[in-house]
């Protein structure tokens, strides 16, 4: 096995949310945080559009200036989906990208990218201190990060321990209240328990190898305006399918809300392969189990 593939050696860095927020520290000597699908632009058809404040670049980064300061973090990854729409960089989102990137630079804040769907165009925008990452993700210190709606690279496959991706949007229908909104959707943490791999798995010759990670983290979607997916009521969408069908599918998780409620197991039915014959009717939902 080349050297790069082998899994990394040691402990891999602490890996926890910050309670509260969509944001994930990573631990060690010179701690990171970790957000995903940022949408940039979103709900900003037009620069004469009103959009809620809490979408704005100015409310973007100081959600994330706020939470490297509360864990004594000066780095940022971002996995993914930074900007909106997918296709093209429109002027006044590169404005909105120019403002927000600024302002997490004022901030002190390294910032990283792992290229997401949704960023298409946007290497052309960056400030010249954002580090890029191409979509099939980086591996640093045992943990694989990369946005989830294409593979990783089969080094990161190999190597990883520990699976960090976001793309899904993952939510929970609840019970509608003062504190909800109507729908009664939150946004929820997902972990996922992956099996470990039998000895004819490791050996099988595969274009994409089977994760050899035992542990998996989705992120909730950093900017508030976006949809999330109702993990315990909806099949996922056809676009976040195929997480669910490569990687979650294949193990045990549970979900949590953002203040650390654990909202118990989620049960996701295996999406079959895109052109397979099947009867969505008789497909089974995915359920929860408080």
């Amino acid at each position: 096995m080349n050297e790069e593939a082998r899994p990394a050696r040691g402990p891999v860095p602490t890996l926890e949310p910050i309670r509260g927020t969509r944001v994930l520290r990573v631990g060690g000597a010179f701690p990171m945080i970790v957000a995903s699908d940022v949408h940039v632009g979103l709900a900003l058809p037009s620069p004469r559009t009103p959009r809620p404040e809490a979408g704005s670049p100015r409310a973007l980064a100081e959600g994330l200036l706020d939470a490297g300061s509360r864990v004594g973090a000066r780095r940022a990854l971002l996995l993914g989906d930074v900007k909106d729409p997918i296709r093209g960089v429109p002027r006044h989102v590169r404005a909105e990208l120019s403002e927000f990137f600024g302002r997490l630079a004022d901030g002190g804040l390294e910032v990283e990218l792992v290229l997401g769907n949704h960023d298409v165009g946007i290497a052309r925008t960056l400030p010249s201190g954002v580090a890029l990452h191409p979509s099939d993700g980086l591996l640093r210190d045992g943990v694989g990060y990369f946005h989830g709606h294409a593979w990783p690279s089969a080094r990161m496959l190999r190597g990883a321990k520990v699976l960090v991706a976001g793309h899904l949007h993952p939510g929970f229908r609840l019970a509608p209240s003062h504190e909800r909104s109507q729908t009664g959707k939150e946004p929820c943490w997902l972990r996922t328990i992956l099996p470990p791999l039998t000895r004819t798995e490791r050996r099988r010759r595969r274009t994409h190898p089977l994760p050899r990670a035992r542990e998996m983290l989705v992120l909730p979607a950093f900017n508030p305006l976006c949809a999330s997916e109702a993990l315990n009521r909806e099949e996922p969408k056809r676009g976040h399918r195929f997480l669910v069908r490569r990687f979650l599918s294949r193990g045990s998780s549970r979900a949590y809300l953002l203040d650390g409620t654990d909202l118990g197991e989620v049960r996701f039915a295996i999406v079959p392969p895109r052109g397979a014959r099947s009867a969505a009717a008789a497909r089974p939902r995915p359920s929860a189990t408080p």
